[in-house]
């Protein structure tokens, strides 16, 4: 099974998706499922990972709402508030979700002590014990943090968002590289190949510009612990989504069939639990 482990849908809001800035107007507007569709049938991709962009519940509810009309749409990552006191009561109203299959926090526009919080740790554990996959999405200045967190949470599925989005643009490699590699020593800590074009030069990158940071990822997580992600629609600002796809397909080209196959979609499909 071929997959998108990270894309996003949205119905563009001014006030919402404040975070999209002048440079990035491409992507002020919705983005509905219909868009994403002719792109993953023209790739032969079979399925997606909806992940949540707003730190709402409308936001998960819209996701799996989405998830429920269109079959492709294998697996959705929500949000909610895990250091709420009423985190049980919440989980239970979702629990029916069949498709809800993990959790992520915009955890890149906090300070890193953020997720450190024991609130939030008794959050992540509380998912974990219910079979919950976390979405980790930072900087590298977050990878200290983000270890410490993993540590206190030894039995939880994680994921790194984008590689935790290191300097492309200015082949910054070297202090992130040694983060990385402390982290994927974790065996249930995984990795998404995702949202690189989107931290390196916007209008001039290069495929050998991201090519070093996946030949980091790959030695250190190995195959059965990458997947790719395109990070659709917030890729544009940077490159189409056939570009970024292309990129990734030429990479794991080097591999195994077998492995190859570990990258474009069978890890999602065991990480996120995904049947059919």
């Amino acid at each position: 099974m071929r997959l998108d482990a990270h894309q996003h849908f949205w119905q563009y809001d001014k006030k919402k998706h404040s975070w999209i800035t002048d440079e990035m107007n491409v992507i002020r507007r919705d983005f509905p499922p219909g868009d994403l569709f002719p792109l993953l049938e023209e790739a032969k991709i079979d399925g997606t990972i909806a992940v949540q962009s707003d730190e709402t519940l409308r936001e998960t509810e819209y996701l799996l709402d989405l998830a429920d009309q269109n079959q492709w749409i294998k697996a959705v990552v929500g949000w909610a508030d895990l250091g709420d006191d009423k985190l049980d009561d919440v989980l239970d109203q979702l629990s029916f979700q069949k498709k809800l299959r993990g959790f992520r926090e915009v955890l890149q526009s906090k300070d890193p002590e953020y997720m450190l919080r024991k609130e939030f740790v008794r959050g992540i554990h509380k998912i974990g014990k219910r079979g919950y996959t976390y979405d980790i999405l930072i900087f590298p200045e977050h990878l200290d943090a983000s270890l410490k967190l993993i540590s206190k949470c030894p039995d939880q599925p994680f994921v790194i968002d984008h590689l935790a989005k290191p300097n492309i643009k200015d082949g910054e490699w070297k202090d992130w590289k040694k983060k990385i590699a402390l982290l994927a020593e974790r065996d249930l800590v995984h990795c998404k190949l995702s949202g690189m074009v989107t931290e390196a030069d916007l209008k001039n990158w290069k495929r050998e510009d991201l090519v070093p940071f996946l030949e980091i990822a790959l030695e250190y997580f190995g195959p059965k612990r990458l997947m790719f992600g395109s990070d659709w629609p917030v890729c544009l600002v940077a490159g189409e989504f056939e570009q970024v796809l292309d990129v990734i397909d030429r990479f794991t080209d080097s591999l195994s069939a077998g492995e190859k196959a570990r990258v474009m979609g069978e890890t999602a499909k065991e990480f996120y639990g995904i049947n059919a």
